[in-house]
Parts: C-alpha cells; sequence; structure tokens
C-alpha cells in the first residue's frame, strides 16, 4: 500500500466514522477515534453485506466505500451502545 492509498483509506474511514456518529448519537470518538470506528466498520461491512444479499453502488467507488463502511459503523456503534448499557 502506497501513501496515497493509505491516505484515501484514513479519509474513507473518517468520513464514515464521523457520518455514522451523526446518525447514531452520543458516540462521538474524535478523530482518531472515528477513522478506527470507520475502518473496523468497513471491514464488518465488507463481511456483513455480502452475507445479507445486498449490494448497491452509488455515484463512484468513494461514495460508494464510504456508504458501505458507513453501515459498517452504524452497526458497530449500536453494538457498543447495547455492550456500554448492559
Amino acid at each position: 500500500m502506497d501513501g496515497y492509498s493509505l491516505l484515501i483509506f484514513l479519509f474513507i474511514g473518517a468520513m464514515a466514522g464521523w457520518l455514522a456518529g451523526l446518525i447514531v448519537r452520543g458516540f462521538g470518538f474524535g478523530l482518531l477515534g472515528n477513522i478506527v470506528v470507520g475502518i473496523v466498520g468497513a471491514f464488518l461491512a465488507g463481511w456483513l453485506l455480502p452475507k445479507l444479499g445486498i449490494h448497491f453502488a452509488v455515484i463512484g467507488p468513494i461514495v460508494t466505500s464510504i456508504l458501505h463502511a458507513m453501515i459498517g459503523a452504524i452497526v458497530l456503534l449500536v453494538v457498543i451502545g447495547l455492550f456500554r448499557r448492559a
């Protein structure tokens, strides 16, 4: 992975984590935390969405990647929220 790919990867993670934090209120982790949540969410969505038979593309590959990662990050934040309340 070269430097440009790493920057794109971090940008997608940050955007997905930030958007997921806005949607699932009360779960802001700061910039670094949002990047981590977005990256883990991307991996989660990469595993979960095909298992559910969900495939979609929007506008372009970057936007599609952000949406996939955001969906995974939302799922991750909801699960974290369930464990925090318990």
